[in-house]
Parts: structure tokens; C-alpha cells; sequence
């Protein structure tokens, strides 16, 4: 058989050793060997060959506009909307698409392929939505880049919330958002569950809702939306981003409410670089994390993924794109520290989130969109713990992105030296 492409000798996140063929745009032979009749050979031999990064939470259109108008002095989340809220009216359209094009530059480089970002429709003039539109026609031949219309200034607390939520669905944005924990009332946030989730169903799309993000143990919103997806025959296209609240509820009603998650078929997002950046920023001591309860969600069958939510913006003055350092970061703060634990974070921010954004599509397997990662690191384990190069990233089949292994150089004592981090286990005795 002919290939386009052949990935020589890299190591899958399973362990296997094998070269992957690839004709046009899709992985058509994943074998110990393939024999090259034609086509371009990469050579991965002793390194990690991955499923593409995905980033199923994240905010494109305030992205790399940190420190404008001004620097969120607080660090709370409720000055960044507060900041947010400034900037919106000093927006235009072509700058909110060229910094989302320059992040997007970026994720390819990380070998981040597929995204999927909450853009707000509270500003009347549906600039952000529009300019977003745009970059993902424009990014389509290498991000899968999906839109949720977010009411960041709430559904119903902002007056042309609803009515700008339905205009940028009539636009073509895909996804319904929400955040009903921002609207005046608990009363008013769980209408306003009940609404979005409504019209998803009549449009048959799917929702991302931005779920109780507060260190209230009383915001328990994601009960409502999890009922609305029994209800309304939606389980399995329902999402509660954040659900910081769950750090501090009891463990009692925990223990009624994770069940309901798991039968609705919920699948939830944490965000641990920027959760823990802005919740908890009212306690002394002990201060709160701002984690919502990973291990006991996936003990229950509940998928969870880990998202990015922010670079650069309003609400976190870091971030490179980069998934690895979301899952070194949660894999810290939800103490997920066995072997399994740290493999699971791996597969978190690229299968379990392509699963989340409903991208079939995606994953190491024959007959699957060709997008992958070379990285140098030998392991998914080793793969976090380094944050390893991209040597070389596949989209749809043609490489995108490639870089050269770097090394250090050390001089010690007159002796030349050189620093490898990655491990090599030691030998064991037969």
C-alpha cells in the first residue's frame, strides 16, 4: 500500500511501538512495520506519538488582551467580568480577530487541534461572534473551532442577553452557554437553566454551561441542568464548566447530586489553572482551591476533561496554549498522583476532551482524521511531567508545525556535560 505519509518507529500512548501510514487525510495503517513505498517518512523513533490536544473550554475572544484597558488589581473573578465589561466597548472587530488568529498560531505550534470557545453576546453589535466566525472558517484546514454563545453578563440580568443569544445561534454559533450562577437570583439562574436548555433541544444543539464558578456552597445549579438533560432527552450533549461550587458543599447532598450528574450523562470541565487562580480569594485560612471533585465524578463513570479557559485576558495574566500545563496543574490539585491518575490527565486533554467536543473523528486509530503530535518525551507520565517540544504536529495529514529537539550544554569542573530530562527507568535485575 502507498502512503502519503509514514510516522516511523514512535511510541503510542499505550506503549505500542509502530509506524502509522497515512494516505490524504486520514490514518489508514497503524503496524509494528510499514513498508515505504512512497511518500514522506518522519522519523519518530523513541518518541511519544499523540492524539492531537484538545481544549474544550476557553475564551477567544478576550484572549492576549491582557493589561487593556487596565489590570485586573483584585484577581477575583468578579473584576475580571467587571474589567471585561470595559474593554467590550473599546473592541473592534479587527483586532479581536487577529489576536484569536495569533492564539490560534500558537495552539498548532503546542499541537493543540480542536477548541472549543465561549464568545460573549451581551455586546449588542455581535462583533466578537462575528470576528470568530471568521477564524474558524479561516483555521478549518487545522483547529476544529467550536462556538458557544455565551451570555457572559447573564441571561437575564443583561436586557438584550436572550435576544442577542438567539441572533448569534442565527448566525451559525453552534453551542448554548449559560451562567446562571451571574444572574440576580438563584430563582433566576435556574430559569434560566431551564431556558437555554430548551432552546438547545428545539434547535437540536448542543450546551456548555458555565456552572456555579463561586465559592458558594449554596450555587447548585448543575442539579437543574442536569435534570433539564433527563428531561429534555439531551443527555450525553450537556456540559457544567467549572462547578467550582462543589469544593464546598457537603458531603451528604455530594453524595445525591454526583448520581444525578452521572444518569444524565453530564460530561463536567474543570479548569485548574485558572480555578484556583480566582476562587478562594475570600477565605483567610484554610483557603479553598477552587476544584470541583474530579476522582469521585470519574469513579462514578462521570467524564471529565480539563480545559484552559484563559491566556492572557482579564481574568489570568499567563498561559501558552500549551494542555500539558493543565494537566500538570490539575493533576497537583486533585492529587492525582498514582500511575493511572497520571496517565488518565493525558488522556483528559486529548481523548476525553475530543469525546466531550463530540469530535469521533479524532484519536490514534485507523479510519481517524490524520492530526497527531510528535512530542519528545517517552510516555504520557513523562510527556506531563516535561512539557516536552512538539517536534512535529499532523493536521488532516500535512505537518503544520515542526521544531528541533533542544539540548543543554552544561561545563562542570572543566568536564562538558550534557542535561537530558528525560528518564530512563533503571535496569531491573532479570
Amino acid at each position: 500500500m502507498g502512503f502519503d505519509l509514514i510516522v516511523r518507529g514512535g511510541t503510542l500512548p499505550d506503549g505500542r511501538v509502530a509506524d502509522i501510514g497515512i494516505k490524504g487525510e486520514t490514518i489508514t495503517a497503524i503496524e509494528p512495520k510499514l513498508d515505504a513505498e512512497t511518500g514522506t517518512v518522519i522519523d519518530a523513533t523513541g518518541n511519544l506519538v499523540s492524539p492531537p490536544f484538545v481544549d474544550p473550554h476557553f475564551h477567544m475572544d478576550a484572549t492576549l488582551s491582557y493589561g487593556l484597558p487596565r489590570i485586573n488589581a483584585s484577581g477575583t473573578l468578579l473584576e475580571g467580568i467587571e474589567l471585561w465589561g470595559e474593554l467590550k466597548p473599546l473592541l473592534t472587530h479587527e483586532a479581536v480577530k487577529q489576536r484569536a488568529l495569533a492564539y490560534c498560531d500558537w495552539a498548532v505550534s503546542m499541537g493543540l487541534l480542536a477548541i472549543r470557545t465561549h464568545v460573549d453576546v451581551c455586546d449588542d453589535r455581535l462583533l466578537a461572534v462575528e470576528a470568530l466566525l471568521e477564524v474558524k472558517q479561516e483555521v478549518a484546514p487545522y483547529i476544529d473551532l467550536q462556538l458557544v454563545a455565551f451570555p457572559q453578563d447573564g441571561f437575564y440580568r443583561s436586557p438584550t442577553a436572550r435576544a442577542n443569544t438567539i441572533r448569534a445561534l442565527d448566525k451559525g454559533v453552534e453551542i448554548v452557554g449559560g451562567i446562571p450562577h451571574f444572574e440576580r437570583t438563584m430563582a433566576d439562574g435556574t430559569r434560566s437553566v431551564t431556558e437555554l436548555c430548551e432552546i438547545a433541544a428545539t434547535r437540536g444543539l448542543m450546551v456548555d454551561m458555565h456552572c456555579d464558578e463561586t465559592d458558594d456552597p449554596n450555587s447548585r445549579h448543575v442539579e437543574q441542568l442536569a435534570y433539564e438533560a433527563q428531561r429534555l432527552g439531551l443527555q450525553g450533549r450537556v456540559t457544567g464548566s467549572h462547578l467550582t461550587s462543589m469544593h464546598s458543599m457537603d458531603n451528604y447532598y455530594v453524595s445525591k447530586l454526583l448520581p444525578l450528574i452521572a444518569e444524565a450523562n453530564l460530561s463536567v470541565i474543570p479548569n485548574p489553572l485558572i480555578n484556583i487562580m480566582l476562587q478562594g480569594r475570600h477565605d483567610s485560612f484554610p483557603k479553598r482551591r477552587g476544584l470541583t471533585r474530579v476522582k469521585e465524578m470519574q469513579a462514578l463513570g462521570i467524564r471529565v476533561g480539563w480545559g484552559q479557559d484563559c491566556v492572557l485576558d482579564p481574568w489570568y495574566s499567563l498561559g501558552t496554549a500549551d494542555m500539558l500545563d493543565v494537566a500538570f496543574m490539575g493533576l497537583h490539585v486533585a492529587q492525582m498522583s498514582s500511575p493511572a491518575d497520571m496517565a488518565k490527565c493525558f488522556d483528559m486533554v486529548t481523548n476525553v476532551n475530543a469525546a466531550i467536543m463530540g469530535l469521533g473523528h479524532l484519536g490514534l486509530e485507523v479510519g481517524k482524521r490524520a492530526s497527531l503530535v510528535v512530542l519528545d518525551a517517552g510516555n504520557p507520565i513523562e510527556a506531563i511531567r516535561l512539557r516536552p517540544e512538539r517536534l512535529c504536529v499532523i493536521a488532516r495529514g500535512k505537518v503544520v508545525a515542526e521544531r528541533e529537539r533542544r539540548e543543554t550544554k552544561l561545563a562542570i569542573s572543566g568536564r562538558p556535560a550534557m542535561v537530558n530530562r528525560r528518564h530512563v527507568p533503571p535496569s531491573r535485575p532479570a
